[in-house]
Parts: structure tokens; C-alpha cells; sequence
């Protein structure tokens, strides 16, 4: 029961107390007065009539003492009057029966009013010749009490709903700044940090807010702190200081992770872009006017890569940078590759300072798994050739002996989208996630995505999903998925949670999410919890979107997770309004842990205790090693998934 609630109650009890004892005093001393008066009324009327009769009783006239009697006893107002001589014998007896009416029986019978009689004696000068005795009659003071108790109790009872309406609007008023510090609580414990700026007069009111304020400032500050830390390690492990792109380190990782799977088709693009004469330039124009056009040159890789949602940018040594291109088209590597080196034409006009041939590109497209030495060396002698060809060109070419059995225009990959869209053959695959701790606790099967070529071999999600959002098919796809999760058998699932990958832009389809809103709507309540999982990069450029759309899933008793966390440098502070169920730290963050040598374990703890401070879970993504499970479960992770649990296997809807 609520504090307002007991408060109204303790009121009206209160009330209730103080009506009751004050209704009960004012009966009683009404009920005393009208029986005082009943007393008084009798013995006056004894009084006068014993007078007026005496002479004639003298003169032994009865008849007249009877009419004179009668004229008082037919007023009404008398229960006998009755007249007897010195040895009680009844001389003249008027008697009345009691029949009280407007007045409740039980109310007779409740209140009992008590009529004495009164006598007199009447004398004929110093001779005493009988008694007269008098009772009234008590109808006409039950009328009397019982007018006076309604009447009452109508004055109470109107006084006692105006006090009470009073009495909850001031407690309504007054016990504000608590409800207030109550929805401060609650909002502290989805990790929302509000702030009270009015605050109460009342002292002790006062002081809980003033309290409540201090201790969200500090739980917030915390929590900034260690976000703060988290970023900082991650900067200073995976960042470049000048320029804020990646480094080598992040580079390595991102390949690696973007190469990973085995036997899994793989397909991108990977450029390398090296500043013309950089050595020369820092001598001539001196290290401030270098590291401001190094600075200029990461601005131009970003604009010009802004519309990819999947890449990585890093500065590898002091001219060159490299962009990782997972995924995608050859057409979308030239777009990249031309933007870049006109960027460079720009720069050369912009200022005087700058040399007309700011540097060159080249690129490699892959279509099979390719490490980065490798993709280096290649793209390093494009980089050579796309020099003879003039200041700010670019050149990318094939690698060299690679299968030539995977789609390469957009207009393949159309036809092949449309017709998987058409047959609706998009395969399920299922992985394992489980508990660090105790690996054969299952937190929920990852449902995967894979569709199948012409030549038979089988394409997963990372090939045709990327191509499927430029091409404006993604929600279609994604919606296949989601039917053929829903049609699955629970009794074959060892777990009650399933998470989609689907994509952020399939969001802005307004029938897809009615459609998805719906459909929960009529699923079953036992039926499995699905969480839909975002790729971070995605999720955080279209943050508005999912956040409203992870509070409609929420409220249907489903979830959102993150995938591929802290693949980008968004800042944390983002969790706070998406509250995912969970979050999965990206693959090229846990391939390091492979190495005795590595220092990652310190972003991934402090990156889990920022999560674990907004009470979300953190799953590590590809673990392979027990090395890894272990530095993992000592670092507090909730959940691993990989090979090191097991393969992806085939779901039959």
C-alpha cells in the first residue's frame, strides 16, 4: 500500500474517530436535555393542574375535575395523568398509548428515552385530599432526538467529504517531491539519471531529495568514469591520436575478423592510400602543416566512405592509410577510390601550402580469404602503378588466382536477390550461446541466414545481406527470416530465446514493422522470446529509429541485442538510451586473446563493466580456444559463442 494511501486512511480513521466520539457525546447530552425537559414539562403540568383541581376535588366534583383533565391530557403531550385520593384509589385516569411515528424503531429501541412521572398533592387549605401524578408522553421527544441526530450527523458527514477532498489534494500536493524521488529511483535503476531542480519547502522532504539528487550525480558520474576509461583504452589501443581513425592493431583485427570462418565465401575490397612525398613535406613546410594535411586526407577517407556501413579506416604508418572494405561491390571500391583521390584535388586548391600531388590509391578486390600481409603487399604495388599514372589517381585491380565463381556486378546480384525473394529459399542455420560459466547453460540460439548459388555453393548472411540493403531489398529479406524463425518448432529448440540479425534500415519500411508488431501481438505467451539483433555500426547511425523501435519490442516482451560492439568509436553513452537485452563484443577484440602477449583484456573488462553497470549482458563472439573461454570467464563475460562451442547447424522450419 502506498504511502499517500495510508496517510488517507490514518485521516479518515482519525476523523471517523473524532466524528463518532463527538456524535456520541452530542446524543447523549441531547438525550439528557429532552428527558430533563420531558421531567420538568410533567411536573410543572402536575403543579398547575393539581392547583386548579384542588377547590373542586374539595366540593367532591368530579365531573368537573375530569373536564378539566381532559382539556390538558387531549393536548397530546401526556402519557397519563392519573388522580387518586390519600389511599391510591384512582378517583379519574387518563391514559394514552405510545405510538411514535417518523421515527425508525430501531432507533427507539437503540436510544431508549426514559419518561419519569411526577406527582403532586393536592390539598384544600391544610387538609390533604389525594395525589395527582403526571408522565408525558416521549413521542414527541424521540421526534425531537432523532432530528437533532440526522440533522447532526448530515453536518458531519458534509464536513467529512469536504475535509477528506481537502485532505487528498494537500496529501496529493505534499507527498509530490516523494513520488518525484520514487520515479528518480526507478529511472536510476534502468540507469536514467534525472534530476530534481525544484525542491520541496518542507525541511525533511527536502533533505530526501537534495539526497536522492547527490547520490543519481554520483551513480552517473560513475558510470561516465567508466565509460571514460573504457574509451580511453580503446583509443589508446585501437586508435590513431592524430588523425582518430584506427591503427594497424584495429586494422589487423578488423581483417581478421572480416576474413574468419571456415570455408565461408568471403568477398571485398581493400585500399590503400599513400600521402605523395610525406618525408619531403615535413621538411619543407614543417610538422604542423603535415599533421593538418594528414588530418585533411582521414576527413576526405570518411566523407568519402560515409555511405558504406561497414568499413574500417585506420592510419597505418606516417603516409598511409588503409581501408577495409568487407563486402562490398567492385563498383562501390572505385566510387571509394575516385571521392578519395578527388578529395585530393580539393585539398591541393584549398591551400597554397599543400603539394598539387597530395598521393595515390590503390586497391585490391578479393573473393575468397586473404590475409593482410598479403593485401598489402598487393595493394602497395597498385599503389605504384596508379603513381605512374599521374598526381591524385587511384587504380584497383582483381587479386591476382582468385576463383572467379562468386557474382561481381550489382546486376548479378539483383537477379539473384529477386529470385531468392521469389522462391523465398533462404536457408536457417542456428548457433549456440551459452554461459561462460557454465557453458551448458544455453542463453539463446543466434538464428543465421544463408542462401544458396546456382553452382550450389552456400552464401552466408555477410555476403548478400550488405548488397541486399544497397539494393533496397533488405526488409523483404529480413521479413523471409522472421517467418521461418516463427515457424519453428519449440519442441526441437533447447532454448526459449532466438536471436535475428536484422538490419537498421529495414526500420524506415513502415509496413515491415506493423507487420512485425502484429504478428507478436498474436504470438502465443509461451511461445520463444525473439531478439532482434543490430550490427552496433548500423544501430548507432540510425539510433532514433531503433531506440523507438526496442520500446515498442519491449513493451511486446521481446528484446534487442547488439552485435560486432565496439567495432565502431561511438561513445557509450548511447547504451543508456537503448538499454539492450545484451551486447557482443565484436570478434576482433577476442581473436587477440589468442595471443599470451596481448593487452585487449583490459578493454574488454572495462568495456563489460560499463555494460554490467547498465545491468546488460555482454557475450563474447568467436571464441575458439579454451585460452580464450578462460581469460574471458575470468574477465567476467556473461556468454561466448564460436567454434569453441560449436558450428553453425541447419534448422528445418
Amino acid at each position: 500500500m502506498t504511502l499517500y494511501r495510508q496517510l488517507l486512511i490514518f485521516t479518515f480513521v482519525l476523523f471517523l474517530t473524532l466524528f463518532t466520539s463527538t456524535w456520541l457525546i452530542k446524543l447523549h447530552n441531547t438525550r439528557t436535555f429532552l428527558e430533563d425537559q420531558l421531567e420538568s414539562h410533567a411536573q410543572d403540568t402536575a403543579t398547575s393542574l393539581g392547583l386548579s383541581i384542588s377547590p373542586h376535588i374539595a366540593e367532591n366534583d368530579i365531573a368537573t375535575v375530569d373536564t378539566m383533565m381532559n382539556a390538558v391530557f387531549d393536548r397530546g403531550y401526556y402519557r397519563t395523568i392519573l388522580l387518586t385520593d390519600l389511599d391510591e384509589k384512582v378517583l379519574v385516569e387518563k391514559t394514552l398509548n405510545v405510538v411514535i411515528t417518523d421515527v425508525p424503531a430501531w432507533f427507539i429501541q437503540l436510544i431508549p428515552l426514559k419518561t419519569p412521572r411526577t406527582s403532586t398533592l393536592i390539598t384544600a387549605g391544610w387538609t390533604q385530599i389525594g395525589h395527582l401524578y403526571v408522565e408525558s408522553h416521549p413521542g414527541y421527544g424521540y421526534k425531537a432526538l432523532w432530528d437533532a441526530t440526522t440533522s447532526m450527523t448530515k453536518v458531519f458527514g458534509i464536513i467529512a467529504v469536504v475535509v477528506l477532498c481537502l485532505g487528498a489534494i494537500g496529501l496529493r500536493l505534499l507527498l509530490l517531491p516523494l513520488r518525484q524521488v520514487e520515479r528518480q529511483a526507478e529511472d536510476l535503476c534502468k540507469k536514467q539519471y534525472t534530476f530534481q531542480s525544484k525542491l520541496p519547502r518542507t525541511r525533511e522532504l527536502r533533505r530526501v531529495v537534495v539526497a536522492m539528487n547527490s547520490m543519481t550525480g554520483k551513480v552517473k558520474q560513475m558510470f561516465d568514469d567508466q565509460a571514460q576509461v573504457a574509451e580511453k583504452l580503446r583509443k589508446n589501443a585501437y586508435s590513431d591520436a592524430l588523425t582518430g581513425l584506427g591503427n594497424r592493431r584495429y586494422l589487423e583485427g578488423q581483417v581478421a575478423a572480416g576474413m574468419a570462418g571456415e570455408g565461408a565465401a568471403v568477398k571485398g575490397a581493400f585500399l590503400l592510400v599513400q600521402v605523395h612525398n610525406l618525408l619531403e613535406i615535413n621538411q619543407e613546410k614543417g610538422y604542423q602543416l603535415t599533421d593538418q594535411l594528414l588530418q585533411k586526407i582521414a576527413e576526405s577517407i570518411r566523407e568519402a566512405t560515409l555511405q558504406l556501413k561497414n568499413c574500417a579506416l585506420s592510419r597505418i604508418s606516417g603516409g598511409s592509410f588503409a581501408i577495409f572494405l568487407p563486402d562490398a561491390t567492385e563498383e562501390e571500391a572505385s566510387h571509394t577510390a575516385q571521392k578519395i583521390t578527388a578529395g585530393f584535388t580539393g585539398l591541393a586548391a584549398e591551400n597554397v601550402g599543400y603539394p598539387e600531388n597530395v598521393g595515390h590509391v590503390g586497391g585490391v578486390n578479393y573473393n575468397r580469404a586473404t590475409p593482410l600481409g598479403q593485401l598489402l603487399s598487393t595493394a602497395d604495388r597498385i599503389v605504384g602503378s596508379a603513381r605512374n599514372q599521374g598526381p591524385n589517381t587511384w587504380m584497383i585491380a582483381p587479386l591476382s588466382t582468385e576463383p572467379q565463381d562468386l557474382p561481381r556486378g550489382e546486376q548479378e546480384w539483383r537477379q539473384i536477390l529477386d529470385q531468392v525473394l521469389g522462391t523465398r529459399e533462404i536457408a536457417l542455420f542456428c548457433q549456440s550461446v551459452v554461459e561462460s560459466r557454465n557453458p551448458k547453460q544455453f542463453m539463446h540460439l543466434e538464428i543465421l541466414a544463408r542462401i544458396t548459388l546456382a553452382s550450389g555453393q552456400m552464401l552466408n548472411a555477410g555476403l548478400f545481406i550488405p548488397l541486399a540493403e544497397r539494393l533496397r531489398r533488405i526488409s523483404s529479406i529480413d521479413r523471409i527470416v522472421l517467418e521461418k524463425t516463427l515457424q519453428l518448432d519449440p519442441a526441437n529448440l533447447p532454448t526459449n530465446e532466438l536471436a535475428v540479425n536484422i538490419s537498421a534500415s529495414s526500420l524506415k519500411d513502415a509496413e515491415f514493422v506493423a507487420w512485425i508488431f502484429a504478428t507478436l501481438r498474436k504470438r502465443q505467451p509461451a511461445a520463444p522470446k525473439i531478439i532482434f539483433e543490430f550490427a552496433e555500426f548500423s544501430a548507432t547511425r540510425e539510433l532514433a529509429i531503433v531506440r523507438d523501435f526496442a520500446r515498442e519490442i519491449k513493451a511486446l516482451g521481446h528484446f534487442v541485442g547488439l552485435d560486432h560492439f565496439g567495432q565502431s568509436f561511438a561513445n557509450f553513452g548511447y547504451l543508456k538510451s537503448l538499454q539492450p537485452k545484451y551486447v557482443k563484443i565484436d570478434r576482433a577484440f577476442t581473436d587477440e586473446l589468442k595471443k599470451q602477449d596481448s593487452d585487449s583484456h583490459f578493454f574488454i573488462g572495462s568495456l563489460t563493466s560499463v555494460a554490467h553497470s547498465l545491468d546488460i549482458l555482454v557475450i563474447a563472439e568467436g571464441v575458439e580456444e579454451a585460452r580464450q573461454h578462460e581469460t574471458l570467464r575470468d574477465l567476467n563475460i556473461d556468454g561466448i559463442q564460436g567454434y569453441f562451442i560449436d558450428k553453425p547447424s541447419g534448422l528445418v522450419a
